[in-house]
């Protein structure tokens, strides 16, 4: 170990640079399963269901604005409000009779928008919650204490569903803006170990650093393809991760169909009473699947972080300390800014996750609220996607690997097949097709392929990009760009939902949506064709090193300012070393 331990420099005091082992990387995969386990049964199929549930049992309909859209159970027939509700949902006209509303704010909205736009408030909030913390993600130990300390907490909202009732659903959205806050801040910290993880694996150090002693240049190996063999491994652990994290996920969701299948025999008071206890068990395993994480990952700490709170200054410590989390945050983009296929990237995966995010959004609403499906037809075309997605984790590597394909090519592959779900759904408007009573999406039972392809699509995407990322990011600031990359994904998640939202408040259906996402799903196409990972490989490692002999490590405040000051890495951007020869 002590051989591992200085196979290469620390770039700076207190770096780790030990071998990776099973037990830590088994720490990782338990975390991100865990985390997954939310993404999968609660923002994937469960939390967008429930706050829909809860709405509607609180709303009224459209057509009347009287006649409440669920009558308690055990309550007199309403005869007159029945025919009501039957003439609506056997004529959903242009005018949305047949909608259930609420009126959050004192704005009528239906109760599919409600949810769709729960979830961009929910990205948003998140968006400016990782600005806030991720650079100091990257300095000491604050990158394992963050990740768990959002972990929990998002396992605890979740499980809070429980005490929701639906004249209290706002409540319930104040929850699920919590969740997918900590679980997108999650997932931020999760995949800045990667970059770690893989570069001290025992394969990556046997094949790169042959060779070379302490302080040499670091001479990553490339296939064919232009591939390392750094971005191999993550590629390979990425995918690993995403398979495990939708098996356990489906085992969840399975559990979560038994509960309801019991809840139901029982004669609960509502279906959102089934639907929170649902919730509440998804928050358990997510806690509970997290504790591995807690006793197995290594703290793999950054560079020390340097007092930030100075006396001289009028502002408390906290407001430093957020001050100074914007400020990194900005002048990362700047840095991102000039490392030219490091941002053709983020801009491709701004477009790509609103598309990601939206589809999943509609597709469950659409099931819900068109095809009328209930809650476990729901749950089990989650399960569709979500086992889909296991096949597509493990079988895209060998995909790739069989028709020799870069990693970008394999992620534009993905975006194609997924334009299948929105053209399919638009399939509904053809007369022809409309006359036959199937096809586009006129069948409760037509949602299940296209889950599928859907689900085997997010099993390439899911991993592919955030190794891809990993390669052309600068060493030593994983955090801060891996937080770029979530503020990227996230921020761009709040467009797609809520612009669905007004479409169905305007029109008063989802299917012309669809229209909407084929297009959203085409723009990054081009955008991903046109990065060469190679360039972006060599540019992110120049800017490391100017950083690495200014500060012993990372990108610091200095390198910042000297950025700003347009001072730093413009000149070694526009040149290439000896060793960057060695990378093409």
């Amino acid at each position: 170990m002590a051989e591992d331990d200085h196979s290469r420099a620390r770039r700076y005091v207190g770096e780790d640079i030990s071998t990776t082992t099973s037990r830590e990387l088994r720490g990782w995969y338990f975390t991100g399963l865990a985390a997954e386990v939310f993404a999968v049964c609660g923002v994937g199929s469960f939390a967008p269901v429930t706050l829909e549930q809860l709405a509607r049992e609180s709303g009224v309909l459209r057509s009347d604005g009287i006649t409440p859209c669920v009558q308690p159970k055990g309550a007199p027939k309403d005869v007159t409000g029945s025919f009501v509700r039957l003439f609506a949902r056997a004529n959903d006209s242009e005018e949305g009779g047949g909608q259930c509303m609420v009126r959050p704010f004192g704005r009528e909205t239906s109760s599919a928008s409600f949810a769709m736009y729960t979830f961009s408030a929910a990205v948003l909030v998140q968006a400016l919650v990782l600005i806030s913390f991720s650079p100091v993600a990257d300095y000491g130990t604050y990158r394992k204490r963050l990740l768990m300390g959002f972990a929990f907490s998002g396992a605890i909202a979740t499980a809070a569903f429980l005490l929701v009732w639906p004249q209290a659903y706002l409540f319930g959205s104040v929850l699920v803006v919590i969740g997918v806050v900590c679980l997108g801040s999650s997932f931020v910290l999760l995949n800045s170990f990667l970059p770690l993880l893989a570069a001290n694996h025992p394969n990556v150090r046997g094949e790169d650093f042959a060779g070379t002693g302490p302080g040499h240049p670091r001479k990553p190996l490339t296939d064919d393809a232009g591939t390392s063999a750094e971005l191999r491994l993550s590629t390979q652990i990425s995918s690993k991760g995403v398979g495990l994290g939708y098996a356990v996920a489906v085992f969840v969701q399975i559990l979560s169909i038994g509960l309801l299948t019991v809840l139901k025999k029982a004669h609960f008071s509502s279906d959102s009473t089934s639907l929170r206890f649902v919730l509440f068990m998804v928050g358990l395993c997510w806690a509970t699947l997290t504790i591995p994480g807690v006793l197995w990952l290594r703290n793999r700490p950054g560079p020390p972080l340097r007092t930030i709170a100075r006396p001289s200054s009028r502002l408390p410590a906290p407001l430093q300390y957020l001050t100074f989390a914007w400020s990194s945050v900005w002048k990362t983009v700047k840095i991102a800014a000039k490392l030219r296929q490091t941002w053709v990237f983020l801009i491709a995966w701004f477009l790509l996750s609103d598309a990601i995010a939206t589809v999943a959004g509609t597709a469950i609403l659409f099931a819900r609220t068109e095809l009328h499906m209930g809650t476990i037809a729901v749950a089990l075309l989650s399960i569709t996607a979500t086992t889909s997605g296991i096949a597509g984790a493990f079988a895209w590597p060998r995909i790739s690997k069989r028709f020799n394909l870069e990693t970008k090519t394999t992620i534009i592959a993905c975006m194609l097949m997924m334009e299948i779900v929105p053209l399919y759904g638009l399939l509904g408007f053809i007369p022809f097709v409309k006359a036959w009573g199937v096809g586009g999406l006129q069948q409760a039972w037509e949602i299940y392929p296209l889950g599928f392809v859907y689900g085997f699509v997010m099993g390439g995407i899911s991993s592919y990009c955030r190794a891809f990322y990993g390669e052309i990011i600068p060493p030593g600031s994983e955090a801060a760009f891996y937080a770029l990359y979530a503020i990227t994904d996230k921020g761009s998640s709040a467009v797609g939902p809520a612009i669905v939202g007004v479409i169905v408040d305007r029109v008063g259906t989802i299917r012309p949506a669809f229209a909407f996402l084929a297009v959203l799903i085409a723009l990054p196409i081009p955008l991903m064709y046109l990065i060469d990972v190679r360039k972006g490989r060599a540019d992110a490692a120049a800017l490391s090193k100017h950083s690495g002999h200014s500060s012993g490590g990372g990108i610091t405040m200095e390198d910042y300012s000297a950025v700003n000051e347009g001072t730093a890495t413009e000149g070694l951007l526009g040149q290439r070393n000896s060793h960057d020869g060695e990378d093409d």
